[in-house]
């Protein structure tokens, strides 16, 4: 995964996990075991800050098991191991987060960056936690306002990120919903010399001029998903498709990075279809 945080994000309110259930029977259904698994292409940057763009395969996977939830990451997966009651109109998430990314280490279009070098791939461990609001504007809405704090540990960037969102997730129908996401990304020092800075090296090799990159807010983003179930029934799992766009914009360090402000660009768009199951 290169470019796919902000639609991913969205893919946490792929709340084609029941979200129209009101009745107790329905409540129950929502709090017990399930599973959906999802494929998707997505049409996004070659990397973040790219002006070139390429469509990219993603898996999802979201559900519930044992009262562990499972919610999907760009590139990862996060558990939560509060479970929530809707019912009390307030739930709390807390658990472990993992993602990869390959951002410069493949797929690059533009041969000027191709020739600064391609970067390690990382693997990032953290946390995440977040609270959420039920029943806000209708009986079937949530608001969640969550955060990862992630740690490279496969010796790429060796550094810290930093993600807050805002989703609101509502129904349209039975078997229908849509969420929108605003959210952001903090980097911090470590981060920014690996992706944004420009060595002596990398300068030779490519031309463009030499850059050293300091860490703070390198994006923010914002992002609208539709899910709609074959069955016009979210509650009783099967089939459901899905759709996203998101839009980022590049910041400080991030935008003014040459990668971004010669060989790219700083407006970010991602678009995505897909196809889930849930079990």
């Amino acid at each position: 995964m290169r470019a796919l945080s902000a639609f991913t994000c969205l893919a946490l309110a792929l709340a084609v996990q029941p979200a129209v259930a009101q009745d107790t029977a329905a409540d129950a259904a929502m709090e017990g075991d399930r599973i959906t698994v999802g494929i998707g292409g997505a049409y996004m940057p070659s990397y973040r800050g790219s002006d070139d763009y390429t469509v990219s395969p993603f898996p999802v996977i979201q559900g519930q098991v044992k009262g562990i939830g499972i919610n999907p990451r760009a590139g990862g997966v996060a558990l939560d191991f509060i479970p929530d009651n809707r019912a009390s109109g307030f739930g709390v998430s807390l658990g472990p987060v993992a993602t990869y990314s390959a951002n410069r280490a493949r797929g690059i279009e533009d041969d000027v960056v191709r020739a600064a070098g391609k970067l390690d791939e990382a693997v990032e461990l953290g946390g995440t936690a977040g609270v959420t609001a039920y029943k806000l504007l209708s009986p079937y809405d949530s608001l969640t306002l969550s955060t990862d704090v992630r740690w490279d540990v496969a010796g790429a960037h060796k550094g810290m990120v930093w993600t807050p969102n805002l989703t609101y997730t509502t129904p349209l129908s039975r078997g229908s919903l849509v969420a929108l996401n605003v959210g952001a990304r903090h980097v911090d020092d470590d981060f920014a010399r690996y992706y944004y800075s420009v060595t002596p090296a990398q300068s030779a090799a490519s031309g463009l001029p030499v850059y050293d990159a300091e860490g703070g807010w390198d994006s923010i983003n914002v992002g609208l998903l539709g899910g709609y179930d074959f069955d016009g029934d979210l509650l009783n799992g099967g089939f459901a498709a899905f759709g996203a766009v998101a839009y980022s914009k590049m910041l400080n360090d991030g935008k003014d990075t040459p990668f971004t402000s010669v060989r790219g660009d700083t407006d970010q768009w991602i678009a995505g279809l897909g196809l889930a199951y849930t079990f």
